[in-house]
């Protein structure tokens, strides 16, 4: 039964799927909506639904259009083709629960400044404005809303008739498999891997995308960049470079290794992440602050720190997998723990978990700089508005319900070995407190 592998109970987990399900794309137009067109304001967006009901949300909700629709393809055959057609070094994935071992082309950091490179340049020499995309976001995220319920869909018969690998099924419930995804890694022909393209390529590389744009809009609009869209934009991108540098990592998180492509990740990703993860520079470029030089260079030099711990984080446990154990971790030889288990196939299997350096503070320490870059990045805006720092809340409820599930995964797979290593690291996200 689906209900054995639930991290929460049947109602709870079938009312919060539900519930995104039919929430998560009104909202997203309504993030829109108030950054653009409300000042930011959260109380005028509510004000205007109270008084106009649900006819006030399809008054605002924009129609796709031809040149959205455009847009949108321009861009993802782009970045399908820098996926495909770039060179990068082979990496292969962790094993499966069945014993399948993806096999990636690590051509991202690659693909992330070739974007960055042709969309400045097409500014810059006159060719396409930027501003464009901005002038017609509503209408973009309205065809991504519908669009990617359809590739969910795709996704979803895909799983039925034609998965790609063995890790992949049905759970018997058909929310729960449209919701979470029936493939682990689906795949277009041998080479195309539909994960890395919605996650990373168009997701990730979106809200880069995006970060540019709201500057060129702002410049457009005031005839200069105010130094609060300087330090949302300079943090963003640092920590989206910091992505794609370290992208063959990302290949072994939760997102990828464990999270089927479904509703929840992919259309998360192509949604989502543009929408809601770029909306502090989407509310600067209308309502911009001065900062000052002495904030802006305080909150930019946190913000970086904040983004190389995040990033050293997952640089520590990378080398450590690496090396099998044999290198060192904050001057030392790391502590850890040799951790069997059992794969689905019968196979005996053993992993090391690192308990020193920042693993050794908390299980899932390198969410607490994550969290707080994203703050840094948001509080450019002030405090005039609450919905620059949506976003920052988001990713807390995120990250901690996302530190349960990957506590709950670890705890089924390595049993005793899972309870000696929270014995040595006792806290979950928080040291000391969580």
């Amino acid at each position: 039964m689906v209900e054995n592998k639930l991290v929460h109970s049947p109602l709870i987990t079938y009312g919060s799927m539900l519930s995104l399900l039919s929430f998560t794309p009104p909202f997203v137009i309504l993030m829109w909506y108030t950054n653009v067109h409300a000042d930011g304001s959260i109380l005028k967006t509510f004000n205007h639904l109270r008084e106009n009901g649900l006819q006030g949300l399809i008054d605002i909700w924009p129609k796709p259009t031809a040149i959205a629709g455009k847009l949108i393809i321009c861009y993802a055959l782009f970045e399908a083709a820098l996926q495909l057609l770039l060179p990068g070094k082979t990496v292969e994935g962790p094993i499966s629960p069945t014993g399948h071992r993806p096999v990636y082309k690590a051509n991202g950091m690659a693909a992330y400044a070739v974007t960055l490179i042709t969309y400045i340049s097409l500014w810059w020499f006159g060719i396409f404005n930027p501003a464009i995309v901005y002038d017609h976001l509503g209408e973009i995220l309205s065809t991504l809303i519908f669009g990617s319920l359809v590739f969910c869909v795709l996704l979803y018969i895909k799983g039925h008739v034609a998965p790609s690998s063995t890790d992949s099924g049905s759970s018997g419930n058909i929310i729960v498999d449209f919701y979470w995804g029936m493939e682990l890694y689906p795949r277009i022909g041998k080479h195309f891997d539909i994960k890395v393209f919605t996650n990373c390529r168009f997701g990730m590389m979106s809200w880069a995308v995006l970060a540019v744009t709201y500057c060129i809009k702002q410049h457009e609009e005031y005839g200069r960049v105010s130094d609060s869209m300087l330090v949302n934009t300079i943090l963003m991108l640092v920590y989206v470079t910091k992505f794609f540098w370290w992208e063959a990592g990302y290949w072994n998180t939760m997102d990828i290794a464990h999270d089927r492509a479904g509703f929840y990740i992919c259309w998360g990703c192509l949604v989502w992440v543009p929408s809601i993860y770029t909306s502090p520079g989407m509310y600067l470029v209308k309502q911009p602050v001065n900062l000052g030089l002495q904030l802006s260079l305080y909150i930019l030099v946190a913000g970086l720190l904040c983004i190389y711990i995040n990033y050293d984080c997952d640089r520590q446990r990378q080398e450590f997998r690496r090396t099998n154990g044999k290198c060192t971790v904050w001057g030392k030889t790391p502590s850890k723990i040799v951790a069997a288990y059992t794969t689905t196939s019968g196979e005996k299997k053993t992993s090391l978990l690192l308990t020193s350096g920042w693993w050794g503070l908390a299980r899932h320490f390198h969410y607490v700089p994550e969290i707080l870059a994203a703050f840094f990045w948001s509080v450019p805006a002030l405090f005039n508005h609450f919905i620059p720092y949506f976003y920052v809340i988001f990713l807390i409820i995120l990250l901690l319900d996302r530190a349960k599930r990957d506590d709950d995964r670890c705890k089924a797979k390595y049993g005793k070995y899972w309870k000696l290593y929270c014995e040595k690291v006792p806290y979950r996200v928080i040291p000391g407190i969580y």
